[in-house]
């Protein structure tokens, strides 16, 4: 049976969406970042960074949370979830990288600032820094879903599912999407999805 480690509160949450979306049977190990769960000896043999998520498909490991969630979708999945065309599946690998370089580590910026440091830490300047940065990845976005309903047509897909994944991140920081209305319509109906809340339930 597949095994998925992590926790909702990290990256984790990307995997178990996934599964739930596919209608894959699986057990949860709840897997704490740092030394009382990511960082304990037994699961460094499944993943040596020391980071979740991670699965065990039948002997099958596989980590990092992208990596994850497009093998599952191969393996698992049917049209639309996982397109019929490989070109795109191109498309899909392009949005979901695209997530993780374009716009999460500006959104992990913020979520430091705003949240994660002591406030004697916290930099107004880096956040602003982040918030501008961010400007021209939400234009791409906004402008790639004004005459689609989503990533790569009419019908949801892994690649919304992974951008999404990295988007919520803005709604939880207080990031304005105000200015970019049709990637708001998109993120909210994929954060709408009853998977998604299902899978927040794993703790």
């Amino acid at each position: 049976m597949l095994k998925i480690y992590g926790t909702s509160m990290s990256r984790a949450n990307r995997a178990l969406w996934a599964a739930e979306e596919l209608g894959l049977k699986f057990e949860h190990i709840p897997t704490a970042i740092g030394a009382n769960g990511s960082r304990k000896p037994d699961y460094l043999k499944i993943n040596p960074n020391g980071h979740v998520p991670a699965i065990d498909d039948d002997g099958t490991i596989v980590w990092e949370s992208m990596a994850i969630n497009l093998y599952l979708a191969e393996k698992y999945g049917k049209a639309p979830m996982w397109p019929a065309k490989v070109e795109d599946h191109g498309h899909a690998y392009q949005w979901s990288f695209w997530g993780m370089t374009e716009v999460e580590p500006h959104l992990i910026a913020v979520f430091l600032n705003r949240v994660m440091l002591p406030k004697e830490q916290r930099s107004e300047q880096a956040v602003s820094n982040a918030l501008e940065a961010l400007k021209a990845p939400f234009r791409v976005l906004d402008d790639h879903l004004k005459s689609r309903a989503y990533l790569l047509g009419a019908d949801f897909t892994i690649a919304d599912l992974n951008v999404a994944s990295v988007m919520m991140l803005a709604s939880m920081v207080g990031v304005d999407l105000s200015g970019v209305p049709a990637a708001k319509a998109w993120l909210d109906k994929c954060l709408g999805r009853p998977a998604l809340q299902k899978s927040r339930s794993y703790k």
